[in-house]
């Protein structure tokens, strides 16, 4: 083969107009490299904001969308750790909605033999957030209320996930019956509550008027606002993201009178900042995968073909965890 299918942002847009599927070189991978048949990539959020040039970080045009994907080494080059015919988990910042790519040694670990192809690539990016979030960054303790906002979206149903399986007392906050009922049938949080403005109340009777020890939170606007309302003293206000659209401000007298840390999450420039502690932490998670105490979603599975699909379902916050195209399928 001398070139492979892969979709192209081509053009930022509001509708994706700039994508398009195209023939590619087929890769090669250099030392420290292996050439990877991409088996399944898993979409999350970024991946739609990068398609409109709306995420922190910008790739040059034109590009490979997809952060992270599962798949086969065919070609390992010199000094790659991995070898043909192992199953691996990629990740990066681009490159995923691809039939082949070529990823660094270090943006690869291996696949645990118990999750699938699409379980797979749905977990380095979602989990390794929340790993970071609830036990580098907020320091997480067995027996902690943990209130985690946005839980059917890809990272917020990995902090549920995660949580329990650290023996956290979780309640997850969900925009829709249909959301709620699956979350509960999936993950079985302590309690699934309503997102809806007010939430506030319902924590604080949860929690008999003490309020949550650590707030996930991946949508920031009014929900960051209210969460303020109903955080526990000397709790952990985790800041994910802002897929509300807003992002909110707040008094430090607010945080001083009430006794609560703001801390932010960035997962993967944690790893980057502290190698030794970001590989400790994708060994942690991929840990618990194999011992099969966390196991990712996948909401729906999509043809290469079938790609704006995939991304309108991110589009209408349909999409419960992760969806999954497969490029060979």
């Amino acid at each position: 083969m001398t070139t492979m299918c892969a979709l192209q942002v081509r053009a930022l847009s509001e509708d994706l107009g700039g994508l398009a599927l195209v023939d590619l070189p087929m890769p090669v991978a250099s030392a420290g490299e292996a050439l990877v048949r991409i088996e399944a990539a898993a979409l999350g959020f970024p991946d739609l904001l990068m398609t409109k040039g709306r995420y922190q970080a910008r790739p040059p045009l034109p590009f490979v969308p997809g952060m992270e994907g599962a798949g086969v080494v065919v070609e390992a080059g010199e000094g790659c750790q991995f070898k043909p015919g192992d199953e691996v988990i990629v990740g990066g910042l681009t490159g995923g909605v691809a039939q082949y790519g070529c990823f660094a040694s270090g943006a690869m670990m291996p696949k645990p033999a118990s999750l699938d192809m699409g379980q797979a690539a749905s977990l380095r990016a979602a989990y390794l957030t929340a790993w970071v979030a609830l036990v580098r960054r907020g320091m997480a303790q067995p027996g902690e209320t943990l209130l985690v906002h946005g839980a059917a979206g890809g990272v917020g149903l990995a902090a549920v996930d995660l949580g329990k399986a650290l023996g956290l007392r979780v309640i997850a906050a969900a925009s829709s019956d249909e959301k709620r009922a699956a979350i509960q049938q999936l993950y079985a949080p302590d309690h699934v509550i309503d997102s809806a403005p007010g939430f506030r109340d319902r924590v604080l009777a949860i929690t008999e008027g003490r309020g949550a020890d650590l707030v996930y939170d991946p949508v920031g606007g009014d929900v960051f606002d209210e969460s303020t309302r109903c955080i526990a003293f000397d709790g952990r206000l985790l800041v994910i993201g802002f897929a509300g659209g807003r992002i909110p401000q707040i008094g430090v007298n607010i945080a001083l009178i009430k006794g609560f840390s703001v801390v932010g999450v960035r997962a993967g420039e944690y790893g980057r900042r502290f190698p030794e502690r970001g590989a400790e932490n994708l060994a942690q998670v991929q840990r618990l995968a194999s011992d099969g105490r966390i196991r990712p979603h996948v909401h729906a599975r999509y043809a290469l073909a079938d790609w704006k699909q995939a991304f309108a379902g991110m589009e209408s916050r349909s999409v419960i965890g992760r969806s999954v195209i497969l490029p060979h399928g």
